[in-house]
């Protein structure tokens, strides 16, 4: 991933795209501000050199995952806020994020392996919500948010 960034950034560069440049180099510095954060806590104190150092190709996505939600968060307080320009500056960013996200999970797909770990874990109550969600995100792997994941969740055990 972060050999396509590197070339999509050279990309936008040559093509002078102001949006797509700034989104990708923002990423690019999520990564490497993590890559800082996981190496100080580790107790390293060697340069650093580069967020493929310390950053595994999930924990990426995760990283896309915040900042395409920060995002999505952002257009909606400022359409409430009657700002569309801005709102669609947000979408459009939103838009490159997700070029590098992987392929959202169908609703359905989603329902069985909330009901594969609601019976792994025997769940009855919504006092067993964390256990089935650490599950059910330990397999989507990013590939559904975790609001929606809760959202499904609390729809079967509540």
């Amino acid at each position: 991933m972060l050999q396509r960034l590197n070339d999509e950034i050279k990309q936008a560069m040559r093509d002078k795209a102001k949006l797509r440049l700034q989104t990708l180099r923002s990423i690019m510095n999520d990564f490497k501000n993590s890559g800082i954060e996981k190496k100080g806590a580790k107790g390293l104190t060697d340069d650093f050199a580069s967020p493929a150092e310390f950053l595994d190709e999930s924990e990426m996505v995760k990283i896309i995952q915040g900042a395409a939600k920060r995002r999505r968060e952002a257009a909606e307080q400022f359409v409430a806020g009657d700002r569309p320009e801005l709102a669609a500056k947000e979408e459009e960013e939103l838009a490159i994020l997700e070029e590098f996200l992987p392929e959202a999970m169908d609703e359905d797909e989603l329902k069985g392996l909330v009901t594969d770990a609601i019976a792994e874990v025997g769940a009855s109550s919504m006092a067993d919500m964390g256990k089935v969600m650490k599950i059910v995100q330990d397999k989507v792997d990013g590939r559904a948010e975790g609001g929606v994941i809760s959202k499904i969740v609390r729809g079967m055990l509540g």
